[in-house]
């Protein structure tokens, strides 16, 4: 299932935020390579993280769950009293039903568990893309 943009009236834009380099350098790289004309922005914790939303108000936001300063659950429940359309994909190493639930209160399109399997994620991209362009389609 693939998604054709159409430039002239809808840029995507993508937030990545984790704390560990490594991974938010590969989820870029990953990100950019499946999403060419997305704009990409990363954060390595939800502080930084939310100081980047407010200047670029992405279309959804990849976040890990444990991170330092604030966690991406404190971060995406701020985001989304901004934005409250803002699709979340949450990634984290933990399979514990706390941070499912929390999640869930706030809202978020899909959960995935570490190690990240990329062809997950891009399927969940690509679902938050589709409804996106399905509420803009919705917009007169």
């Amino acid at each position: 299932m693939n998604y054709t943009l159409q430039p002239s009236k809808f840029k995507l834009s993508i937030m990545i935020v984790e704390d560990d380099e490594d991974a938010r350098e590969t989820l870029y790289l990953m990100v950019k390579m499946k999403n060419p004309d997305a704009s990409i922005y990363s954060a390595e914790n939800g502080s930084i993280g939310m100081d980047l939303f407010k200047k670029h108000t992405p279309d959804i936001v990849i976040t890990d769950v444990n991170m330092p300063v604030m966690n991406g659950i404190d971060m995406a429940g701020e985001i989304k009293s901004i934005k409250a359309d803002t699709k979340f994909i949450v990634l984290t190493a933990y399979n514990e039903e706390i941070f499912f639930q929390k999640f869930s209160k706030i809202g978020f399109s899909s959960y995935i568990l570490k190690p990240i399997e990329f062809k997950k994620l891009f399927v969940a991209i690509e679902k938050c893309i589709a409804e996106i362009m399905l509420n803009k389609s919705k917009i007169p």
